[in-house]
């Protein structure tokens, strides 16, 4: 078995896209703007953050219709260098709501929100320094 992706059910696709693509700088897998669809990859690894239109998985499941309360994802990004990729996507739009701080002795972290407020984390692996 492998992870292949993690999918965001969202509403308002053109934002999202932006921010996983432009802000965050993620490799965007086909240039699907309008969506409804659209995988989004980092510099390394096979695995990625795929955004799908909402509507279209509610003709799937209707309880989808509903709007999302709440929390319901927390996507986890690992970064090299945390404070300056933080500095690099502030200045591209993101707004960070805590951090970068330690967490523990071997992880940093900040957090923010996509568009449609899924939580994410950005994570620097101070135990990788050596």
């Amino acid at each position: 078995m492998e992870l292949a992706q993690v999918r965001l059910l969202v509403t308002d696709f053109a934002a999202c896209y932006h921010f996983y693509g432009e802000v965050l700088g993620l490799k965007p897998q086909s240039g699907a703007v309008d969506g409804p669809y659209e995988k989004f990859s980092p510099a390394v690894g096979s695995a990625g953050i795929a955004l799908q239109d909402r509507s279209m998985m509610a003709e799937i499941l209707d309880e989808l219709g509903d709007t999302a309360n709440g929390h319901r994802s927390l996507v986890v990004l690992r970064v090299d260098a945390l404070n300056g990729y933080c500095e690099e996507i502030t200045m591209r739009g993101a707004t960070i709501l805590h951090g970068p701080t330690h967490l523990t002795d071997r992880l940093r972290v900040a957090h923010l929100k996509d568009p449609e407020g899924n939580l994410v984390e950005l994570q620097e692996w101070l135990l990788l320094r050596g």
